[in-house]
Formats: structure tokens, C-alpha cells, sequence
């Protein structure tokens, strides 16, 4: 009986790969996001697209720890393994001889690099522009970057389509299950499910805060607007 063979008969299921704390990271993620991008332009929005931002930043903080101290395939030192490894990876794919990795594969380890770098770089110049920390070449690069994570984002999405076809595995399901079809030795022993619920308590903890500080907030930014229009006003007839 061969291993692949076992793998699907043993244990239908598939094997626990993805602890809790790496699949509630990457649908906040997703869904933080999507909300940050679609208030975007939105002044009346504003204060859920900030909101979402500051959950943005938060969440790869805690990737990054959890990428040193989470579960085996959660691990940097796991997946990341640089551009000449993704390059044959990639290589392989379209030769038709796709590698398969349990964990994630190396070119999408490069994706994942990617974004949680720019994600760092648009938060922070969107703090920086929202609290007027700098001139206007900050809010150029807080959109330049929202822009091009953007485009790594869907060039992640279409490597997981990419991957799902070429190994025959759903890996967007197993990003909500954990699980995936490998040898039991590649699988973890925890889920760390009580790291997963502090996290979504943390951030709905969060949100209800911005949500019951927002009319003071909102308050205290027009009259700084209107302090700042009337400074401006008394210095135009000066």
C-alpha cells in the first residue's frame, strides 16, 4: 500500500496543518482589507477605514511573533526559502512536475513575505497621514502602496487557483478546515484554538471601542478642522 494511498484512506479528513491562530490571521486579513479598500475614498467612512488599517497592522505583528513561536508549518523557517527556490518551484508547475509542499510552497512563501511588508509600509504611512505626521509625499506613498498590495494580493489569489488545479487540492478549503491531504508526520498535535478566540476577541474588543469612541472623535476632528480653516482664513486677510 503506497503513502498517498494510505493518506486518503486513513484518514479522509486530511491531516491538521494550519493551526487556528494562522486561518482566523488570514480571513481577518482578507476581510480587513477588503473593508480598508472599499472606504478607501470615503470621508464618511473614514473612521471603519482607520479602524481596519490599525487591525491591519496589529495582525502582522502578531504573524510575524507567531511566525517565530506558532505551530511547525506557521514558521518562517518552514516555508520562506528565497527567490531561487520559488523560481523552481514555479518552473516545475508549468513543466507539469508541481512540488508539493505541506506547508506553504515557495513561491507563495514570497507572496506572503511581500504583503506583510507592505501592509507594514501602507499602515504606517496611513497613520502618518491620517494624524498629519507628514507632507503629501506620505499620502503618495500610503496609496502607492495600498496599490500594489492590491496587485500581489490577487497575484496571490490566482497562485492559489494555480496550485489547487496543479495538486488536486483545495487550498482555499483547507485555509478554513486546517487540514490538507499529507503524510501524518508532516501534521501538527494543536490547533491552538484559545490563541484563535483571543485573537477575535482582541479585535472585536477593538472595534467596539472605535465604534463607541467615534462621535467624540468625530467631534474633535471638525473642530480641528474648523480651528485649522479659521487659523487659515485669519492668515489670508494678514
Amino acid at each position: 500500500m503506497n503513502e498517498a494511498y494510505t493518506m486518503r484512506t486513513t484518514n479522509d479528513r486530511g491531516v491538521l496543518v494550519w493551526d487556528a491562530p494562522v486561518r482566523v490571521f488570514h480571513w481577518l486579513l482578507v476581510a480587513s482589507f477588503a473593508g480598508a479598500w472599499l472606504t478607501a475614498e470615503s470621508e464618511r467612512w473614514r473612521l471603519v477605514h482607520v479602524t481596519l488599517g490599525y487591525t491591519m497592522a496589529a495582525l502582522v505583528v502578531f504573524r510575524v511573533v507567531w511566525g517565530f513561536v506558532g505551530t511547525r508549518h506557521a514558521r518562517f523557517a518552514d516555508f520562506v526559502r528565497g527567490p531561487v527556490r520559488a523560481w523552481q518551484y514555479v518552473r516545475a508547475l508549468v513543466q507539469g512536475r508541481p512540488q508539493h509542499h505541506a506547508g506553504h510552497n515557495p513561491a507563495g512563501a514570497l507572496a506572503i513575505v511581500a504583503l506583510l511588508g507592505l501592509i507594514a509600509v501602507t499602515a504606517l504611512s496611513g497613520f502618518a497621514t491620517y494624524n498629519e505626521l507628514g507632507g503629501e509625499w506620505l499620502e503618495e506613498l500610503h496609496e502607492a502602496s495600498a496599490n500594489t498590495l492590491l496587485a500581489v494580493a490577487g497575484v496571490h489569489v490566482i497562485g492559489v487557483l494555480v496550485g489547487s488545479f496543479a495538486h488536486r487540492e483545495n487550498l482555499v478549503r483547507a485555509m478554513v478546515t486546517g487540514r490538507k491531504h499529507v503524510p501524518p508526520s508532516e501534521g501538527i498535535r494543536r490547533a491552538w484554538r484559545s490563541v484563535a478566540a483571543l485573537m477575535l476577541v482582541a479585535t472585536v474588543g477593538f472595534w467596539t471601542w472605535q465604534w463607541r469612541s467615534a462621535p467624540a472623535d468625530v467631534d474633535a476632528q471638525s473642530a480641528a478642522a474648523a480651528s485649522r480653516a479659521h487659523r487659515g482664513e485669519h492668515h489670508d486677510r494678514d
